[in-house]
This record gives C-alpha cells, sequence and structure tokens, in this order.
C-alpha cells in the first residue's frame, strides 16, 4: 500500500470530479474557435481535432488533443515545416501532452540549459550528507549491531541523530533497533517523518511509517505528521489516502488532522474541496475552532466571495463559536480591497454590538483603502475619531501616511511624518523607510539611497533585505550590475542575507548582461544554501532562455516548475508561447496551447495575440487575420488587441515573400 504514496504524481490542482464545471464550458468558446478554425486554415500542417469529452477527470487531453500531421502532395510548401526541419526533431512537453525535448546542437546552450535544470530541479535536494558522515553512520550502525546493546543506549542514539538533523543516520539506527527485537518509539518516529519531509525525502518518510505500522504502533500524531509533510508537498490525494488508512486502523481524525488538510487545501486554492473537508468535520463530530474559520474566510476573500465570507461568519456564530478581531479584520480587508468601502465602515461600526471594538489594524486598513483612494479628508476624519476612542496610532498608521506621500511625490512630508513619530516615541522601522527608500530609487538618486542606508542604522533602524532588494533592482535596472553584486556578496556580511527575492534580480541582471555563468552559479548557490526557487525564479529562467531562442530548454523547465511543486501559470506559458512563435514554430506553439488547457491553466487575452501574431508573422497573415475575427467575434480579445492585429497584419504582405525566403534558407 505504501509503495503507491511513494510513486504518487503530485496533485496538479485540477477540481475535484463533483466540482469539475463541464469541460467546453470553463475552457470557453474561445479556446475551441482557435482549434476548429486553425485547422480549417491551415490543413497543410496542422490537423486539431476536437474530443469533447466533458465527464474526463485525467489530466490527459480529455477535451481537446492537438495533432500534428504531415500531408504529402504538391501542395502549398508550409513555411512551418522547413522552420521545424532546422531542429534536430521536434520539440514536445513531456507531461504537459508534448513529448520530451532534445537539447540545441550548440554545446555552450546544451551546457547552459543543463546547468539550470540540474540547479532548479534539485530544488534544494542537493545537500546530501558528505560521504565521511554516511561512512561514520555505517560504521557506527555495523558496531552496534554486533554487540548486544541495550535498547535504551540505542534510543539515545537515535533521539541525538534526530536532534543534530542527521535522519538518515537515525534510520540507520531505527532499522537496527527492530531487527534487534525492540519496538520503534512513536515520538521519536514522527520526529523522523517530520524530518525527512524537510528535507523533501518522502520515500524514507513514509519508510519509517511503515516500520512504525509494522513493528509499533504508531498513533495520532504520526499520522497527522505525514498527513502534514503530504500537504505541504502538494500531494493532497496521497494525504486522503492516509486519512483513510488512519480510519480504517480505528483512529478518527480530531480537529488537527482537519486543520491541516484545510489550510492546505486553501493554500493552493482549492476552497471547494477545503469546505467539504470542514462538512467532513463536522460530521465526524470534531468542533471546528475559529482559526479554521478564519483560513477558509482568507481564502473565500482571496477569491472575490465576500457574500460568502459573511456567510461563514454567520456560521460560526450560529456554531456558537465567537470571531475574534483577526477575523472581522480579514473580511474588512477583503471589503476595502474589492472597493466596498462603505460596507467596510459599515461592519466597523457593528461591532461594538457584536462585543468587539475595532483595534489598530481595523483603522489602519480602513485607512489605507482611503488614502489609495486620494481620500486624504476621510482619512484624517478616521484618525481623529481613532484617537477619540483612545485608540493610538501605531508605526504602522505613520507607514501608510509615509508610503502614500511617497507615491504622491511629497517626499518633503514625509520628513515631518517621520518627526512627529519620533515625538509620538515611536521609532520608524524598515518598514517605514522602504517607501523613501524606494522614491529615491524612482528618481533616479540612487547615492542618495544608498546613503540614506547609513542614516538608518545611525538612526537606530537596521535596514532589511526589503530595503537593499529595493536598491539591487534600482541598479540592475540602470545598468549598474557591477555596483548591485558588490552589495549583494556583502549582505551576509551586514547580517542581512539574501533571500530569493534578491537572486532572482541578480539573476536576471547578470543574463541580460551577458554573463549567463554568473547567473546560473547564483541560481546554484541559491539551492545550495537552502532558498528554494520560487515561480518568479522559473519564470525568469523561461523567459532568458527563450529570449536566446533556447526554447527547447525553457520548455523542459516547464515540466521542472511542476516538479518542483510550482503549478505553471498563464504567464509562463505565455513566455513560452512567444519564444515558439517568435522561433515560428506555430505547430508546437498550438500544441502548448492544448497542453496549457489539459493543466486547467485558461489561456487570457495574451495567449490568444500571440497565436494570431505568431501565425501572421510567419507568413500566414490572411489566416491570421480570419482566425483574430472568430476570436474576436466570441470576446476572447478586446477590441484595442483587435484594432492592433489590424493594423499589423496588413503590413506584413510587403515583407511575406522576404519572410517566407529567409525561412526557406
Amino acid at each position: 500500500m505504501w509503495s503507491s504514496f511513494v510513486q504518487m504524481p503530485m496533485s496538479r490542482g485540477c477540481p475535484a470530479e463533483d466540482q469539475r464545471v463541464h469541460y467546453e464550458q470553463w475552457v470557453g468558446p474561445e479556446y475551441k474557435r482557435v482549434t476548429t478554425v486553425a485547422a480549417k486554415l491551415l490543413p497543410q500542417s496542422l490537423h486539431v481535432t476536437a474530443h469533447p469529452n466533458p465527464s474526463s477527470h485525467q489530466t490527459s487531453a480529455g477535451s481537446f488533443r492537438v495533432c500534428i500531421s504531415s500531408h504529402g502532395g504538391n501542395h502549398r510548401r508550409n513555411p512551418l515545416k522547413a522552420a521545424a526541419s532546422a531542429e534536430a526533431k521536434p520539440t514536445h512537453l513531456q507531461n504537459h501532452g508534448i513529448k520530451e525535448t532534445h537539447l540545441l546542437k550548440s554545446s555552450s546552450r546544451q551546457t547552459s540549459a543543463l546547468s539550470c535544470r540540474v540547479c532548479i530541479s534539485s530544488n534544494g535536494n542537493c545537500r546530501r550528507k558528505p560521504p565521511k558522515a554516511a561512512a561514520s553512520a555505517e560504521a557506527r550502525a555495523t558496531q552496534l549491531q554486533n554487540n548486544d546493546v541495550k535498547e535504551t543506549h540505542l534510543m539515545k542514539v537515535l533521539n541525538r541523530s534526530c536532534k543534530a538533523g542527521q535522519y538518515n543516520e537515525a534510520l540507520y539506527f531505527l532499522e537496527l533497533m527492530v531487527n534487534k527485537g525492540y519496538r520503534p518509539d512513536v515520538i521519536l518516529c514522527t520526529k523522523l517523518i517530520k524530518g525527512f519531509f524537510n528535507s523533501r525525502d518522502v520515500e524514507k518518510a513514509v519508510r519509517v511509517m511503515q516500520i512504525l505500522e509494522k513493528f509499533g504502533e504508531p498513533d495520532l500524531f504520526s499520522y497527522n505528521a505525514l498527513i502534514s509533510g503530504f500537504c505541504k508537498a502538494n500531494r493532497i490525494d496521497s494525504a486522503n489516502k492516509v486519512l483513510d488508512r488512519m480510519r480504517s486502523r480505528g483512529f478518527s481524525p480530531d480537529v488537527v488532522t482537519y486543520y491541516i488538510m484545510i489550510g492546505s487545501l486553501c493554500g493552493r486554492g482549492k476552497l471547494g474541496l477545503a469546505l467539504k473537508v470542514l462538512d467532513q468535520l463536522v460530521k465526524d463530530n470534531c468542533r471546528p475552532t475559529v482559526i479554521t474559520y478564519m483560513i477558509l474566510i482568507e481564502a473565500m476573500i482571496l477569491e472575490g466571495g465576500i457574500d460568502e465570507a459573511v456567510n461563514l461568519l454567520d456560521d460560526m456564530l450560529s456554531r456558537g463559536l465567537k470571531p475574534d478581531m483577526n477575523t472581522y479584520n480579514a473580511v474588512v480587508r477583503g471589503m476595502c480591497r474589492e472597493g466596498m468601502l462603505d460596507r467596510a465602515f459599515g461592519l466597523v461600526r457593528s461591532l461594538d454590538s457584536k462585543g468587539c471594538s475595532p483595534n489598530v489594524v481595523s483603522y489602519n486598513i480602513l485607512l489605507r483603502a482611503l488614502l489609495n483612494r486620494g481620500k486624504w479628508e476621510e482619512g484624517e476624519k478616521l484618525v481623529s475619531n481613532m484617537c477619540w476612542r483612545g485608540c493610538e496610532p501605531n508605526v504602522v498608521t505613520y507607514s501608510i501616511l509615509i508610503s502614500t506621500l511617497c507615491r504622491d511625490g511629497k517626499v518633503e512630508d514625509v520628513v515631518n511624518v517621520l518627526k512627529i513619530m519620533k515625538d509620538k516615541g515611536l521609532t520608524p522601522d524598515a518598514y517605514s523607510y522602504d517607501p523613501l527608500v524606494s522614491a529615491f530609487c524612482k528618481e533616479g538618486r540612487l547615492d542618495l539611497a544608498i546613503e540614506f542606508l547609513d542614516y538608518m542604522i545611525s538612526d537606530g533602524c537596521l535596514p532589511d533585505i526589503v530595503n537593499y532588494n529595493t536598491i539591487l533592482a534600482a541598479l540592475c535596472k540602470s545598468g549598474k550590475a557591477d555596483q548591485a553584486l558588490e552589495i549583494f556578496e556583502n549582505l551576509g556580511e551586514v547580517g542581512c542575507p539574501p533571500n530569493v527575492s534578491s537572486y532572482n534580480t541578480m539573476f536576471s541582471a547578470l543574463w541580460n548582461c551577458g554573463d549567463r555563468v554568473r547567473a546560473l552559479q547564483m541560481v546554484s548557490e541559491m539551492v545550495s544554501k537552502g532558498i528554494d526557487p520560487d515561480e518568479i525564479t522559473y519564470n525568469s529562467l523561461i523567459s532568458c532562455l527563450c529570449r536566446d531562442r533556447m526554447v527547447n530548454e525553457a520548455i523542459g523547465l516547464l515540466v521542472d516548475m511542476e516538479s518542483g511543486g510550482f503549478q505553471p501559470t498563464v504567464i509562463s506559458y505565455n513566455i513560452v508561447l512567444l519564444g515558439l512563435c517568435k522561433t515560428r514554430r506555430i505547430i508546437d506553439a498550438i500544441e502548448l496551447l492544448a497542453a496549457m488547457v489539459e493543466k486547467v491553466c485558461r489561456p487570457n487575452e495574451t495567449t490568444y495575440t500571440l497565436l494570431i501574431e505568431g501565425i501572421g508573422f510567419a507568413g500566414w497573415s490572411a489566416e491570421a487575420m480570419e482566425l483574430a475575427n472568430s476570436v474576436f467575434s466570441l470576446r476572447a480579445i478586446s477590441e484595442d488587441s483587435f484594432g492592433r492585429l489590424n493594423r499589423t497584419f496588413p503590413m506584413l504582405d510587403v515583407y511575406k515573400e522576404l519572410t517566407l525566403s529567409e525561412i526557406k534558407n
């Protein structure tokens, strides 16, 4: 049973069977129109076959497949065919409906691409134990195996290994214990499960649970640790299987179990499934907590469901739970984000009748919303009312004022606000100063921004990584990558080690400057230091590769992105789509569009515009314009985009012959 957990692919974020809307309705008629029109307009190269299968729940091509077919005969020579022949083999996407790619012929490009993929796909797993440590562990295990060792001594050694983070060594001793007939300790095994998940070694975490089930007695805490690990690894299906296994062994999930599941599902945008877990929680006679509801409410608000979030508040009250100010503030923040200021103010005014008093966080949320809309007079009245109610402004309140003033270009007024803060006994923090640093950078006064960091230190405020990242980004944008690199390399010495944003900034700057080797070293260094790449890291790498026409390698990183636990977004796909269109690989571009839809990533206006432009610039302007008309009639692209396409394609006819001759050569 447990082997399925090790081999199971990660969840890709597909909706549940009963939540999945009709496939054609979800995809939208515009996508279907693109595929059918493409088949009609480009018969010599593209054969787009629609396979409507709305009930299919697999991530394979359930509803539409884009098939490439070659037709013989003396028909018009396809310019795409000549472009495709420049590659050794056609490019496809593994796991995306497109098969595995081949690297480009250039040896330098192969090295760069391989470096990219090795750095990223390792995703932190390159931090292996030195061979010496592993050999030492085996030697100690062999020594203990050959001696009559007491159980208490083995327990101490196992505990010491866990505390030191030497989980492989701890597993040696755990297996030695059970081989000697000793029962494994459930507390130590739970620690070991958590440790292996933290080091991303799922197989060994499952191995520990296997040992515990066979030779010991797991408890609710150990199962919760396993569920939590799978959830953090984005393997919700595996977590659900552990939940079923718990029940089969007589364990009833507790509120912590459900809290883990709900938090993980909400964090991955699967709100519908999270609400079903809440229903199951109630059916199992578990009492949901205020924190559980707050997670659901925040997830609901992120999806724009203010009314549903308010309904959850009412549901809390009906169950005898009293929402705290953190919960109410989450709803107020959501209302302000959606522009419902009147409704947000109404909720805050009603809090007294609900037994809660608005706190400084409540007023700060409202103040930020007012000032972002330029309502300074209303903001002043709000602060006056806030003070009248005995709620004194804090550092965040003044930081909001500073941020808004800097945004409006009133840097001189910021000095007065800082003076008022100090007069009231408040010390500005790095968050307070960051808008001022950003303002100096936007004005091109980079030297002043750097000097201001020294002023912050003399004023008793240590700059944080956000302040430094602001300056790094400004220097790189102004072409001063060398100066940025000097500051970057000294961050550790000033007690502010770089984060993933710092590395992303430096990688892009170095790559754009042509120093690709140093750029890739940045990524490798980041991973070796245990800093996980994020979505921006992947998108930056993919974008840089596509700009250098290394599209095959970019496609490989798109695959690795999912392996790293990130679902490629429409931005990721659009970057690769642009790269394919620029290299006139329209067949692969449409195939990528199909793979994108299969992965439940809905194309946007940019997607369709890029594809239409790609077809046009490949030499088929008339066909591209007809496709644009069809997609525009379905409102998949805006009137502005359609007008731009109308102005662009007639100009292509002038250069059509030149374009075709270039492709043929």
